[in-house]
């Protein structure tokens, strides 16, 4: 079985960035010179996956169109001879094949993924947070499908987080397995109370499950905070059958915190081909004059 597909849920509300939120999607919020989302599709591409489903729901259009074509601002970027403007423009547009998925009712990241269903079908597929950055020199996706391509079950990317930090995680318990960096799951809790587990293994935006999910999905009940929640789902598939988490090779930026958002900037713009020597003289001169 081969991953073909990837599921990003962007509809969620960016309550955490309010204001800046309340009229612009959080997944559109730009990090150096392009969108959120952009990154994360960017690095679906970069993994070989051939077809995005994106779960939306009422406000995101702004997201669709921006992987969609516009005949308008192509046909004025050529008339003014900007060509390179125009050939990046278009080249968003011929990323990847997108669809959407409207998630009509906002009960949590298991319910956006069950509204992918029938889009996905019996097979394996890829789920990216629009929330979660990964810096890294293969793209985490793809270091998650090489992993499936050997051991043909679900993966959950995790993280090692402090103790006091757990609270705010889907936290896994499990002991390591023959491949590096891989553990074989044996327990799931979501954002665990202090003291309930002595795990610091802490589950990230990036997902590799297989089709079963589905039929879990659809008899799981409303747990944390009413929602349908993914971790519940995927407890429930590591007792069918093995499930590993994956301790992936980079650097995460959670941009949908404020401060986590901040630090993707700078670490994306040190980065960036043009601007990264410039920014990194002006960082040095900020941080000489604190």
């Amino acid at each position: 079985m081969r991953v073909r597909k990837a599921v990003i849920p962007v509809a969620g509300l960016g309550t955490r960035f309010l204001p800046a939120t309340k009229a612009i999607p959080k997944e559109m919020l730009t990090i150096v010179d392009r969108p959120t989302i952009q990154y994360i599709v960017e690095e679906a591409v970069a993994s070989g996956i051939e077809q995005i489903i994106l779960v939306t729901s009422q406000g995101k259009s702004a997201i669709e169109n921006h992987f969609d074509y516009d005949f308008q601002l192509e046909t004025f970027l050529k008339a003014k001879n900007k060509f390179d403007l125009c050939e990046e423009v278009s080249h968003i547009s011929n990323l990847i094949d997108i669809v959407s998925v409207r998630q009509k009712k906002p009960l949590g990241l298991g319910h956006a993924i069950w509204t992918t269903r029938n889009v996905v079908g019996n097979e394996p597929f890829a789920v990216l947070l629009g929330d979660d950055l990964v810096q890294s020199h293969k793209p985490c996706c793809q270091q998650m499908i090489d992993l499936f391509d050997d051991v043909q079950e679900s993966i959950v990317a995790i993280q090692r987080v402090s103790k006091e930090q757990t609270r705010n995680y889907g936290i896994v318990e499990g002991e390591p397995a023959e491949r590096p960096r891989t553990f074989k799951v044996e327990r799931m809790v979501e954002k665990p109370a202090p003291g309930t587990t002595n795990s610091d293994m802490a589950i990230i935006g990036r997902y590799i499950l297989r089709p079963e999910i589905f039929d879990i999905l659809d008899k799981t009940t409303p747990g944390h905070g009413g929602e349908i929640q993914l971790t519940d789902a995927l407890l429930a598939l590591s007792r069918q059958r093995s499930m590993f988490a994956y301790e992936f090779e980079g650097t995460r930026f959670d941009a949908g915190d404020k401060l986590g958002y901040l630090k993707a900037i700078v670490a994306f713009g040190l980065r960036h081909t043009v601007l990264g020597g410039d920014f990194r003289r002006h960082l040095k001169e900020v941080a000489a004059n604190l």
